[in-house]
């Protein structure tokens, strides 16, 4: 797979290990953990994937801003102020809501980091896309290069850290002689599972990747994820994937950004179980759709891929409130 040019920001690769406890609890086949929580970048998780392909080519490209945005609490955001200000680059974050909320670990580390903070003013994620398109505008006026990426890191450029992500944990399987049989993970952006799933296609590995969609209805996420895996298997140089290759469930439980009674429960579990910290509004509720893929018939090997969300998974747990 050829691929936009990497600037080094985690530890790789992440351990792939066996919880065994958790799985007798959960009265499921062999299950493994990616632990991308300790990629050991900025508890980024698995978006420092994404964001060392995002700088790598904002730096070929000569730019001297990153330009993106999302949630006050979102890893994404924080990891990409890290990250671009290791790589020497200015940050511009635009973010829903205002400045009166309390202010989210996470958007402490990003305004930490140096990032400039816009708010947009409105509840809605939506307000990100129109401000960014001003900001945008703004700072090429102001004689700045930039380089925008929509919410979340939604770009074909970022999905290619996960497509070798893909490649990596199949080694690791091979490695180990595990037969994997699904790959589930939380799905957002859509990014990452698009990633994985191009990855996967290119490299010819027979998991099946499963998403659970914290953020959109499946359809919509569904269609999100295609779009991303093609653009990216493009980018590369490699085969297509077919409809049969996206798979997303419906995860969001009570909405967006809310944690669900289900995921709680599967938070605790495998905190007490397996040490595993997870966030209340991706990561939990990932895991909490396990019991459902076993319902259905998954009786292989399971990789559950933990994506992070650390700072999320603290606020939560210390009383305040986590939306993303």
């Amino acid at each position: 797979m050829s691929a936009p040019p990497r600037f080094a920001l985690g530890i790789v690769p992440t351990p792939l290990v066996r919880v065994e406890r958790l799985e007798r609890v959960l009265g499921c086949p062999p299950l493994h953990v990616k632990r991308d929580d300790l990629i050991g970048f900025a508890l980024a998780g698995s978006k420092t994937r994404l964001l060392e392909h995002l700088i790598g080519d904002a730096l070929e490209q000569g730019c001297t801003v990153l330009l993106t945005g999302g949630g006050a609490a979102s890893s994404y955001c924080a990891g990409a102020a890290v990250a671009a200000t290791a790589a020497g680059l200015r940050c511009v974050l635009v973010i829903y809501g205002d400045n009166t909320q309390e202010c989210h670990p996470n958007l402490a580390l990003a305004r930490a980091a140096g990032a400039r903070v816009r708010f947009t003013g409105a509840a809605a994620r939506e307000s990100v896309d129109a401000i960014l398109a001003i900001v945008e505008a703004e700072l090429w006026g102001a004689g700045e290069r930039v380089y925008a990426v929509p919410r979340g890191g939604a770009t074909a450029v970022a999905a290619v850290g996960a497509a070798h992500a893909a490649v990596e944990l199949d080694k690791q399987l091979a490695a180990a002689r595990i037969d994997a049989e699904t790959v589930l993970l939380a799905t957002g952006s859509g990014t990452t599972q698009a990633g994985l799933v191009a990855g996967s296609v290119a490299a010819g590995c027979g998991w099946h990747v499963v998403g659970a969609s914290v953020s959109r209805p499946p359809a919509e996420a569904e269609a999100q994820v295609q779009r991303l895996a093609d653009e990216c298997a493009a980018l590369m140089g490699t085969a297509a994937t077919g409809s049969d290759q996206i798979d997303v469930r419906d995860a969001r439980g009570p909405g967006y950004g809310a944690p669900s009674d289900a995921g709680e429960r599967a938070a605790m579990v495998a905190l007490h179980e397996a040490g595993l910290v997870l966030d209340p509004v991706f990561t939990a509720k990932a895991l909490a759709m396990l019991p459902t893929l076993i319902a259905e018939g998954a009786h292989g090997p399971i990789v559950f891929w933990h994506t992070g969300g650390i700072p999320v998974a603290l606020a939560h747990l210390v009383g305040k409130d986590s939306p993303t």
